[in-house]
C-alpha cells in the first residue's frame, strides 16, 4: 500500500533506485475465528501467501523504538522490509533480496540502531491473506484485509491469531469513520496496537507508562529522556535517507527537545556528565538546521507558486531548484555528520543514559524548573522594545521554547495547568516561527536576485519580499495579545510554584 506525501527536495538524491519507498497508513482491528468480510463497494483482491522473517538485535534494539525489519517471501521472490515510524503512519522501505545477508542500504540506515550488533531472526510467520479493495466515485479507497497468521517454529505451527486491517490508498478520509464503523458492526473490535511480530512473541513495547505525580525527580527525567532518545533513533533512518520532509524535522524536534531537557535540569544532574553532552547536541542540532530550513522554505515557495500565473512562476520556480540544490548540498553534509563516529560516541552516550541517568541530589522539583524558565522568558519580554528588531524576537522564539519545553517536563507532576501552558506556549512560538521563516525567506530571495538577472525575476522577487513583510507585519499585529494570553496562563500556573 501506498500513499502519496510531501518530500523534500532532497527525495532523491541518497535514495539508491532499487529502494522503494511509501508511507503506510493503516487501521488494525480484532477478529475472532466467526469473523467475516461483509459486503463492501469494490472488487475481492488476489488471496496471498506471506512468509516473514522478522529481525532485531538479541536486546531487541528495533523493537524499542517501533522500527520493524522482516524478510518477505511470496511465490519464491524474497524482499527485505523495513518500516520505521512517521507522522501519519509508518515508512515502508522495500528491496529485493534473498535471506542470506541484510542489504547494504538497508544496515547503513539503521547504524545508529543497531551500533554494531548484529540482527537475528525472532520470528517466523505465514499469513494468508484475503480482502476486499474498496472503492469510491474517486477511485480506489482502502484494501479491508483479513489476516490468517500461523506462528512457526521449527517448520511447526505453534500458534495461530488472526488480525484485520484497512490500509489506506490514498489521502481521502471521507470514508475513514464509515469504513471503520461497517467494519465493527460486522464484529471487528479495538487492537492492542502491537504489530504481528510483538503478537508472534508476546512482547510488549517494554515500560512506557508515565511516572506517577508523586514519583521521584529522576524517575521522570528518566521517562522524558528515554522518550526523546527513542524518538531520534526512530527518526534517524529517514533523515538518512531522506526524502520526507517529517523525518528530519521530528529528529530535529527530539534534538532540541533533549538540549532543553539537559539545560533545564542542569540543577539535578551531574554537570561533567550533561554539558558536554548538551554541546554534541547542539553540533548536531547544526547539522540538521540548514536542511530543515531550506525544506520550510521549498515548501513555502512552491504553495506560492501554484498562485502566480505561469510568466511569474517560471522565475519562482528558478529559485525553488536553487533551494532544491543547496538542500541537497545540505544533506550530503547531513549524512556525512551522521555516519562520523562523533555521532555514534553521542548516540552511545544517550543510550547509556537510557539505562542509568547521573542525577544528584537537590531539592529542586520539576515545577521549580518550569516556573524558573518562564520567569526567565517574562524578564525577556519586559526587556524587548514596543517595536523589537527580528533578532529579538528571534531570542524570545528561543526562550518560549525553553520555557515549553520545560514545562513538559513537569506536565506529569503539574497536570493540566501544565499542559495548557505547554499549548499556549505552542501558539505563541508557532507565531514567532512564522516571522523567523519569513525573515529567512527574503535572505533567500535577495541572495538569489544578486546571481539572478532578468526583469521578470526582479519584479517576481519584489512581490515575494512584500509578502515576506506582510508575513512579519501581521504577526507582530497579534503578537501582544497572544503573549498577554500565556502570561496569564504562566501565571496560574506557575506563579505559586
Amino acid at each position: 500500500m501506498t500513499a502519496q506525501t510531501k518530500t523534500s527536495p532532497s527525495a532523491t538524491a541518497s535514495r539508491p533506485a532499487a529502494l522503494k519507498s511509501s508511507i503506510e497508513r493503516e487501521i488494525k482491528l480484532s477478529v475472532d475465528g466467526r469473523f467475516r468480510i461483509p459486503k463492501l463497494p469494490g472488487r475481492p483482491l488476489v488471496p496471498r501467501l506471506l512468509t516473514s522473517t522478522y529481525y532485531d538485535t538479541p536486546d531487541h534494539r528495533l523493537a524499542q523504538v517501533r522500527i520493524t525489519l522482516r524478510h518477505r517471501v511470496e511465490r519464491r521472490k524474497g524482499l527485505w522490509q523495513l518500516k520505521v515510524p512517521a507522522t501519519d503512519g509508518r515508512r515502508e522501505l522495500e528491496i529485493a533480496g534473498g535471506p542470506g545477508s541484510l542489504p547494504t542500504v538497508l544496515r547503513e540506515l539503521l547504524v545508529a540502531n543497531l551500533r554494531g550488533s548484529k540482527v537475528v531472526p525472532v520470528a517466523t510467520l505465514r499469513t494468508r491473506r484475503t480482502g476486499v479493495r474498496v472503492r469510491a466515485a474517486s477511485g480506489p479507497v482502502a484494501d479491508v484485509v483479513l489476516d490468517l497468521v500461523a506462528v512457526m517454529k521449527d517448520g511447526r505451527v505453534v500458534r495461530r491469531f488472526r488480525e484485520l486491517e484497512i490500509e489506506w490508498l490514498g489521502k481521502d478520509k471521507t470514508l475513514e469513520a464509515y469504513l471503520e464503523a461497517l467494519l465493527r458492526k460486522a464484529g471487528a473490535g479495538d487492537h492492542d496496537g502491537r504489530s504481528k511480530m510483538f503478537q508472534a512473541v508476546n512482547w510488549t513495547a517494554g515500560s512506557n507508562g508515565v511516572p506517577e505525580a508523586d514519583a521521584p525527580v529522576a524517575e521522570q527525567l528518566a521517562f522524558m529522556l528515554r522518550r526523546r532518545v527513542k524518538a531520534l533513533l526512530a527518526y534517524d533512518p529517514g533523515t538518512r535517507l531522506g526524502g520526507e520532509i517529517e523525518d528530519l524535522h521530528q529528529m530535529r524536534v527530539a534534538i532540541r527537545r533533549l538540549r532543553a531537557l539537559l539545560r533545564a535540569a542542569g540543577p539535578l544532574l551531574n554537570p561533567e556528565w550533561s554539558e558536554p553532552l548538551r554541546a554534541e547536541l547542539a553540533w548536531v542540532g547544526g547539522l540538521l538546521g540548514p536542511a530543515r530550513d531550506l525544506d520550510v522554505q521549498a515548501a513555502y515557495f512552491q504553495a506560492e507558486a501554484a498562485t502566480l500565473k505561469s510568466r511569474d512562476r517560471r522565475p519562482l520556480e528558478r529559485f525553488i531548484e536553487q533551494l532544491r540544490r543547496e538542500r541537497e548540498v545540505a544533506q550530503r553534509a547531513l549524512v556525512e555528520g551522521l555516519r562520523s563516529p562523533r555521532y555514534m560516541e553521542l548516540v552511545e552516550a544517550l543510550t547509556r543514559a537510557m539505562r542509568s541517568l547521573p542525577v544528584v541530589a537537590s531539592d529542586q522539583t520539576l515545577s521549580h524548573i518550569a516556573a524558573r524558565q518562564f520567569r526567565k522568558l517574562r524578564k525577556a519580554m519586559k526587556q524587548i522594545r514596543r517595536s523589537p528588531t527580528d533578532s529579538e524576537l528571534h531570542r524570545i522564539r528561543i526562550r518560549t521554547k525553553r520555557a515549553r519545553y520545560a514545562s513538559e517536563l513537569a506536565e506529569t507532576s503539574a497536570g493540566k495547568s501544565a499542559a495548557r501552558f505547554v499549548e499556549q506556549a505552542r501558539k505563541f512560538q508557532d507565531l514567532l516561527g512564522i516571522h523567523q521563516d519569513a525573515v529567512l525567506a527574503e535572505d533567500y530571495i535577495r541572495a538569489f536576485v544578486e546571481r539572478t538577472k532578468g526583469l521578470r525575476t526582479a519584479f517576481v522577487a519584489g512581490r515575494m519580499v512584500e509578502r515576506q513583510r506582510q508575513r512579519r507585519e501581521a504577526a507582530r499585529a497579534v503578537l501582544s495579545s497572544q503573549w498577554e494570553k500565556l502570561k496569564r496562563r504562566g501565571k496560574k500556573t506557575w506563579d505559586s510554584v
